[in-house]
């Protein structure tokens, strides 16, 4: 992330505000990006953390946040993060992919160190609603309790479409536009007033933190 991102107060400087529209697996990479700009606040990295000072809102549509069992997920999402991600960042078979399972260890740490973050960020969960035909079936890639847990102080829908068609909206009447598009209409409009408000208050921590590492370096 370029160092400009990092905002000059006393400039006055724009503020990058970030609402991201996620699907399936990409939700996952979301949360995890998230989570790791977070923790990154060391003075020579710190441009790194204005990703998660930036984030106002999230939309995860038919994430599995639980994990799925479906064998149909793990192929389309093999196929989908080789195509966005260099192979050094995720290795599809040995991790992506084992995450996604339903009670694996990795998507259980994804969560652990999201949860603690999600009251800084405005999200809406949504999940399918008509099955997929798996060749042999038909069922939810992802069920709505992994899809759209229950939490407080997050919005929640159903989306009238199959797990790969619910991100498809080839007209104004398609199922979950409406919906989708109010949600961001309403994040782009509330988003300036409380990013600027979280960017102040980062500056403000950080340069405490500074000048305690400092003192800390004079004390030694």
């Amino acid at each position: 992330m370029p160092k400009r991102w990092w905002p000059n107060l006393k400039r006055k400087d724009r503020y990058e505000v970030g609402v991201y529209c996620v699907f399936a697996t990409c939700g996952i990479i979301v949360k995890r990006a998230l989570a790791y700009s977070a923790s990154r606040t060391s003075a020579n990295i710190k441009h790194l953390h204005s990703v998660f000072v930036s984030t106002y809102g999230i939309l995860f549509l038919g994430t599995p946040h639980n994990g799925s069992d479906k064998a149909k997920l793990f192929g389309t999402c093999q196929r989908m993060v080789k195509t966005i991600l260099p192979k050094r960042v995720f290795d599809t078979d040995s991790q992506l992919l084992n995450a996604l399972q339903a009670g694996s260890e990795t998507l259980q740490n994804i969560t652990d160190q999201f949860a603690p973050l999600m009251k800084q960020f405005h999200i809406f969960f949504f999940w399918e609603q008509e099955k997929t035909d798996l060749g042999y079936s038909r069922d939810y890639i992802v069920d709505e309790s992994s899809a759209a847990p229950i939490l407080d102080n997050t919005e929640r829908s159903g989306i009238a479409a199959s797990h790969s068609e619910m991100c498809k909206f080839s007209s104004k009447s398609s199922p979950g536009y409406t919906v989708v598009v109010a949600a961001l209409r309403r994040y782009e409009r509330d988003a300036p007033a409380r990013i600027e408000k979280r960017w102040r208050e980062a500056v403000q921590r950080l340069q405490k933190t500074r000048e305690e590492e400092a003192w800390e370096l004079i004390e030694s």
